[in-house]
């Protein structure tokens, strides 16, 4: 009954009595709600309030950081590369650059495998696979891998390799190497 009123009110022929009759209804409903239901809430909260008040303690005093001034000016550019400066000397380890390459030379070591030995005339050779599955024959004194690899021994379970690599600041050095035999 009390929702065909509400419809009734506000689809009156004048609306704005419709909007006067929802006001009051509402009034009337919330004084409804001002009972002191809630006095059991309000005198806790008066007693929580009453003591709980303590005395803060001062806040300590404010550091004073030291001013620090960036100069970029003396500091490296982070975004260049750094570059080294090339030795005047070479390195005492350069390498014949005018020499011919051998055709194992133009694979890297590490794509290389020993496969075998053979003995000829006292001579030992090493059998040598490349990545393209073809079979070379080499022996001491030759030379393999793209870091001017020189054969110093070959044994039955591997080669022996020195080989000629240049540093950042332009300067050869010698490191050794070995390939061992795959099985």
């Amino acid at each position: 009954m009390k929702q065909a009123w509400l419809l009734y009110a506000l689809k009156g022929i004048h609306a704005r009595k419709g909007i006067y009759a929802l006001t009051g209804i509402s009034v009337i409903l919330l004084a409804g709600c001002a009972q002191d239901e809630h006095a059991d809430l309000r005198a806790f909260m008066a007693q929580a309030g009453a003591g709980g008040q303590q005395a803060l303690e001062p806040l300590p005093p404010v550091q004073v950081q030291e001013i620090f001034s960036y100069d970029a000016a003396e500091q490296p550019d982070p975004f260049r590369p750094r570059t080294l400066k090339a030795s005047k000397s070479g390195g005492a380890f350069q390498p014949d650059l005018s020499r011919p390459r051998q055709p194992l030379e133009q694979f890297p070591l590490d794509g290389l495998r020993m496969v075998g030995t053979l003995n000829k005339g006292g001579q030992t050779y090493a059998l040598i696979r490349t990545p393209e599955n073809t079979l070379y024959r080499i022996r001491k004194g030759e030379y393999m891998g793209q870091n001017f690899g020189l054969v110093v021994a070959i044994n039955d379970t591997g080669i022996e390799l020195r080989e000629t690599v240049q540093d950042g600041a332009g300067d050869w050095t010698e490191t050794k190497a070995t390939l061992a035999l795959q099985e």
